[in-house]
């Protein structure tokens, strides 16, 4: 998608040396990627705080292991 945005230069500079992007367009893209991981990382941390992970009753970590050992 093509795009016409008005950045500050100052930003677009601090984007370029951050990323290590071989343009704007490149950098930006590394910098709208890794902003978006941050953002699932967090959407997914508050899902667990909301809904945390539970164990069945009859959860033994020792039948797993005990069941990778026999493979």
């Amino acid at each position: 998608m093509k795009v016409t945005a008005i950045i500050p230069d100052d930003i677009i500079q601090d984007v370029k040396k951050y990323t290590g992007g071989k343009n704007i367009t490149d950098s930006l893209i590394k910098a709208l990627n890794d902003w978006l991981y941050r953002q699932r990382i967090n959407h997914l941390n508050n899902d667990l705080k909301q809904n945390p992970v539970q164990f069945r009753d009859d959860f033994a970590a020792d039948a797993i292991r005990n069941n990778r050992k026999a493979v």
